[in-house]
């Protein structure tokens, strides 16, 4: 969320570099790590390069296209958006394949350098320039507190069922509501006070699409997401399959996402959030369908089975992130793009994260489960601890369902750029500097 500011105040091709940047040196650091120390602080510094970069993507688009022709942009960065999450799967497993198992981590992470430097040239070329710096401040008390609130959550939820849930991650737990209180406070006052608080609340409160799109983001990126960490534990864990197999596993799903998002904004535009209603319908559907393949096979999972419900929850994933991001940000003015597509991205990163340690829990948190050779040895709890994880997966999908009636009945009453016109003659000019 603070690179988003920085973008609005410096300018979104220098942010993209500078992340993009940041993010293909630790992956090299990651991949040359001798020990998990260094691979864990390598890792943390990727973080950070990623959430300076992307921001200034959802920006670059709201500030360069206008109407149908940024709908079709979000789509074809939702597009990518949900092939990547499910082919990341698989190009990591072939490449641990052909590098094998001993060094075949290491070069999932160094084939970013050859990526960084393909990409880098080309955005220091293509991407537009900013010529004036435009003046926003940075609410720095803000960010602090918002960080605080992010680890008292996600600490005790990735570590605490490692642990045993201590009275450690519990107490975290219980601060997160003194904090957020805190910061909520904090917030209302210097929006007040007329400065640029870095939760949103004048957007909050006269544009309901942008808060409710990034509640929906939340709850369906801990519903979707997960999905794919609970088969590669069953499949490799529990099958005692390889990781190209895990990855090849959920193929589908990138096909099928990639097949709807490409299109999604033709749907969008015509029948405005019932686009995203039937997408989130369809990802219920085919996860559903996954439950009753779990449940139906025992100790078993059908490889085959599970291809069709796959297929559709991939469809139904291609009609929601991009029309979703597109709803959020067509009513955000131009000059706050980047902070707001922080604030969003911030919500995606923060679903994923909680929905993976509360399905982690389901998977684990009796204990059982654990590594087979073969599917002869398969340890049957695992896979029913699946099931239960499923389960999970299909609230948090519920809940994105409720989200999306609370979203404006069409792009136009979302409050779809108030200054298009401005906007459109702005992009004009930055795209032929």
């Amino acid at each position: 969320m603070p690179a988003g500011r920085l973008g609005d105040r410096w300018g979104y091709k220098r942010l993209f570099l500078t992340g993009l940047s940041l993010f293909t040196v630790a992956s090299v650091a990651c991949g040359i790590s001798g020990n998990s120390a260094e691979l864990v602080a390598a890792r943390l510094v990727q973080g950070l390069g990623a959430g300076i970069y992307y921001p200034a993507i959802s920006a670059i688009i709201q500030r360069l296209f206008t109407g149908r022709d940024r709908s079709r942009a979000f789509g074809y960065l939702g597009g990518v958006v949900g092939i990547s999450t499910a082919v990341g799967p698989l190009l990591g497993g072939l490449i641990i394949q052909l590098a094998g198992v001993q060094d075949g981590w290491r070069w999932v992470f160094l084939v970013n350098l050859f990526i960084g430097a393909v990409v880098l040239p080309v955005a220091w070329r293509s991407l537009p320039s900013r010529h004036q710096a435009e003046e926003h401040q940075m609410d720095l008390a803000g960010n602090a507190l918002l960080a605080v609130v992010l680890l008292l959550v996600l600490v005790p939820l990735v570590e605490g069922r490692v642990s045993g849930w201590p009275a450690w991650s519990w107490l975290m737990l219980g601060l997160t509501v003194p904090a957020a209180a805190i910061l909520l406070a904090w917030e209302t006052r210097l929006n007040r006070r007329g400065g640029e608080p870095v939760i949103q609340i004048g957007l909050l409160r006269t544009h309901r699409s942008f808060g409710m799109g990034q509640s929906l983001a939340l709850v369906y990126f801990a519903g979707f997401t997960s999905l794919f960490f609970t088969l590669s534990i069953v499949w490799q864990e529990g099958l005692g399959r390889s990781a190209l197999e895990a990855g090849l596993l959920v193929l589908p799903f990138a096909l099928g996402s990639l097949l709807t998002a490409s299109n999604s904004y033709r749907f969008s535009r015509r029948i405005g959030r019932k686009a995203i209603q039937a997408g989130i319908g369809a990802m219920f559907a085919g996860q559903a369908l996954v439950l009753l393949v779990l449940w139906r096979s025992g100790s078993h999972p059908d490889f085959w089975a599970l291809t069709g419900p796959l297929l559709l929850a991939g469809l139904g994933n291609g009609l929601v992130i991009a029309p979703n991001q597109d709803f959020v940000l067509a009513s955000v003015p131009r000059e706050q793009a980047g902070t707001a597509g922080g604030a969003l991205i911030t919500a995606q990163r923060l679903g994923a994260a909680i929905g993976i340690a509360v399905i982690g829990t389901a998977l684990f948190g009796s204990g059982s489960g654990g590594s087979g050779g073969s599917a002869s040895h398969v340890v049957p709890s695992l896979v029913h601890n699946a099931q239960a994880a499923t389960l999970v997966n299909l609230c948090f999908i519920a809940a994105a369902l409720l989200c999306a009636f609370g979203l404006p009945r069409t792009l136009d009453e979302s409050g779809s750029s108030p200054d298009d016109a401005d906007q459109a003659k702005e992009a004009e000019e930055v795209g032929q500097r």
